[in-house]
This record gives C-alpha cells, structure tokens and sequence, in this order.
C-alpha cells in the first residue's frame, strides 16, 4: 500500500461518540475510598498509559448517573484542557469499570474503521501535539472544545496496515517497559548496596577499626561534612504561562516536582523554548543531577536526569562532580527520605529549603571507595 492510498479524514468522521465528562460534586455527589475507578487528566502519561495510582473512586450510583461518560474497553481519552494539553491513552479492560471527568475527552471509534491502537499512536506523534496546542489560540488556559476533537485530521491507512503500524509501535512500548523494569531491578541492588558499604560498613577492605564522631562511630578514616561542602547546588523556575511562545514548541525539557518518581527521568510532561529559558529563573542542569522536591505533597521525592533539562523552583538540584557521583547522592537522598521529610516545615504546605538541604550531615568514606562504588 502507497502513502497516495492513506486517507486524511476528521476524527469525528472516525467516532460514534465523542463527549465529555462530569465532576460528581456538580450532581451533589463525592468521591469516596472505593469503588468505580474515576480518571482524570493527571493520570494520562505522556507515553500513552494511565497510571492506576493517580485513580479516586465514586459509588456505582455515582457511576450510574455519570452514564454519558462511562467507559469502554478501547475508548480513548484525550486531555483538552490546561497547558498539558493533546495527552491520549486507550482504556484498558483492567480499568473498568470506570469514568471520567470534563477535562478528558471520550472518543469512542467505529471499530470496523478505526483501529483504537493506530489512531491513539497518531495522536500521540509530537508534530500532532504540537499541533493541537498550536492550534487552541488560547492563552493563560488552553483547551479545545469536542467540535475542535472531531475535526482533527487523522492520516488513515488501510484498517490492515493500521493493526500492523499499531503492532511495531506496540511491541517498542512492551521493549520500554522491560527496560524499565531491569532498571528497578537493578536500582534495588544499587540501593542494597549502598545500605551494605555506607550504613552497614560492610565495605570492601574494612577493617573493623572504629572512631567516635557527631554521628556516632563510623570507620577510621571516614569523615563527617555537609551535603553543600560536596555537591553544588541549584533550583529552577516557572516560565510565565501567559506566554504560549514559552511552551508551545519548545525543545527544552522542564521538569516538576510532580514527576520525580525515584528513579531515572526520561521524559517529561513539557517542555519549553529558548525564549523561556532566557527570560525566567529556569536554568540547565547536567545530566545526572539528582533532583529533590521541596514543597507540597511531594517533598522529599527525588529524581535522576537522564539528559540536559531544567525544573522548576519547587525542585533543588544536586549537581554531581568527579569526586562525589550520582550514584552516592541519590542513594544517600533515598535512604534518607523519612528523616529528610521530618524536617519540612510549615502547615498548609511542607516545605524544605535548599539551605536546609545543603546543611544535612552526610558521612563522607575515602574517595576511592566511593570510585569503586
């Protein structure tokens, strides 16, 4: 099959039922600890799945009177609203049953025409994204409205070639999250051994040999510093989101505190341009900076980057050098965490500053046992 015989035809064309939901609270209802699954923007990933753990519930008669939203095993739902704007996913038959809210849109394809796989993949292509946020002419909050969804074009092959772009396309994803998972794997062992050398002092040529110090005894030889007197230190910030030309387009990867999830970050949920960078407090940071959120419900939480990117000011970036990697700081910083957590202060929303951060006390072992860490 040629690229002449691909079809372009509106998404709308594609559909029998492109709608929207409702927020339970405008029907007097609630969410409540358990029971149908209700999804919401902020658990569609920008990789295409729906991460359960961001799920709230509602009672099977709030789920009964939600009927126009409920969902179906390879319906897809779009985010149309907000600056993370274009997110797609296909429901999965695990989920249901569920429902959903007014800011993620419903498609339902004619299946006989429309492979749910294919079409969800198409719209996931960063020119369609970009696209899509090009094309709001909106400003402070981007959305597009159910009309707009239906009229978006979609390049169509054949309904055979469709399964078989789905299925290459597939089998990348089930290749990434194989990946993912030796990487937990591993990440394990690195922390297991961490534990072993720097808190145990089970360490290669350790001797047994002891010394007193603030911390208590610790190997002889080993010394006590702060995290500021080893690692250099640094936070982002929040390009204006008035300014489209800041985000729309961009190439710069910005990291919030929202996405550190205690190992290595890929990707991320926005990006913005070189403009943005040049007029806000955003900074690029190295690869391999370990980042920690200090604000909010997720302080504490920390991250690696796996390429150049920038973050925002509610995130301290531990920037690593020769002597003291990566490795050692973000172990340190997980097997930390509680302690870390129990000094944020305020009420209405925890919080750590970056000098709080650079003056935790660490055990500081010989350099060379670090490099062979």
């Amino acid at each position: 099959m040629s690229f002449e015989e691909w079809k372009q035809i509106k998404l709308g064309e594609l559909a029998i039922k492109i709608t929207k939901g409702t927020t339970p609270t405008t029907l007097g209802e609630r969410f409540v600890d358990s029971g149908v699954n209700y999804i919401k923007a902020e658990a569609l990933t920008f990789d295409g799945t729906i991460d359960s753990s961001k799920f709230v519930s509602i009672t099977p008669e709030t789920h009964e009177k939600l009927k126009r939203s409920q969902l179906e095993e390879d319906d897809i739902l779009f985010s149309m609203a907000g600056m993370i704007l274009g997110k797609t996913a296909v429901v999965k038959r695990e989920f249901l049953p569920a429902n959903t809210n007014q800011a993620l849109a419903l498609i339902r394809l004619n299946k006989s025409v429309a492979f749910p796989k294919y079409i969800d993949y198409f719209m996931r292509q960063k020119s369609f994204y970009a696209y899509v946020n090009r094309s709001t002419g909106q400003s402070a909050q981007p959305n597009i409205n159910l009309q707009e969804i239906g009229d978006l074009i979609i390049n169509l092959p054949s309904y055979k070639k469709q399964k078989e772009i789905a299925s290459i396309l597939s089998c990348l994803d089930d290749k990434i999250e194989l990946n993912r998972q030796t990487n937990q794997t591993l990440e394990a062992i690195a922390q297991a051994l961490f534990k072993e050398w720097f808190v145990d002092f089970n360490f290669p040529g350790a001797t047994g040999e002891m010394q007193e110090s603030e911390l208590g005894e610790i190997p002889k030889g080993w010394k006590v510093g702060q995290l500021g007197d080893v690692y250099r230190t640094t936070s982002g910030g929040t390009p204006s989101r008035t300014k489209m030309e800041y985000y729309v387009n961009g190439t710069i990867p910005w990291i919030k505190s929202k996405e550190l999830d205690n190992s290595f970050i890929t990707s991320t949920e926005e990006r913005i341009t070189e403009v943005a960078l040049k007029n806000s407090s955003a900074k690029l940071l190295p690869k391999n900076s370990v980042l920690i959120a200090m604000y909010g419900a997720t302080v504490g939480e920390i991250g690696i980057i796996s390429m150049v990117a920038t973050c925002n000011q509610a995130i301290c970036a531990f920037i690593p050098n020769d002597n003291y990697p990566y490795t050692f700081i973000f172990q340190f910083l997980k097997n930390n965490k509680d302690e870390i957590i129990s000094r944020a202060v305020g009420s209405a929303q925890q919080n750590i500053s970056q000098d709080l951060l650079k003056r935790i006390n660490i055990l500081l072992p010989p350099i060379e046992l670090l490099i062979k860490y």
